[in-house]
């Protein structure tokens, strides 16, 4: 299951009788990113896209690696400090498969889903994470018509 949520994260009670190794992973939100201080985040995300591809990307987990059960949620809306962002839980029968499978899945998500980050700091200013500084005017564009 992936999930989309406004709320605070409630992590998934994920008990197996057969799991013998159970990792999850929680991204919160720090004070500092690239030598800024950061007093929060905001989250937007194409909710139903990102939903679907999640969904796609946990069964892909399933599909790939040894494990039993995948799964996540990932926050939209304003962040304070310290809040979780992120939150992603696998159960696998041994734990080396539970770790390998939880790391690429914070890393797919990262990637591939269509969510994006807006930093805000200490100064008043705010900024889009991994968003170029200017996007090009349609002067700077060339004509592809020669």
């Amino acid at each position: 299951m992936f999930r989309i949520v406004q709320a605070k994260i409630e992590p998934s009670e994920m008990r197996l009788a057969a799991a013998g190794g159970f990792v999850t992973f929680e991204g919160r939100v720090r004070d500092h990113n690239d030598g800024r201080t950061v007093t929060g985040l905001e989250y937007e995300a194409f909710v139903e896209m990102a939903e679907s591809q999640g969904k796609a990307l946990l069964a892909e987990a399933r599909a790939a690696f040894d494990i039993l059960d995948a799964r996540a949620a990932h926050r939209i809306g304003r962040l304070e400090i310290g809040d979780v962002a992120v939150w992603i839980g696998v159960s696998a029968v041994h734990r080396a498969d539970a770790f390998r499978a939880c790391e690429w899945i914070i890393d797919e998500i990262k990637e591939r889903l269509p969510i994006w980050k807006k930093e805000y700091y200490s100064g008043g200013d705010s900024g889009w994470v991994g968003a170029p500084e200017a996007l090009p005017s349609a002067e700077t564009i060339p004509d592809p018509r020669g």
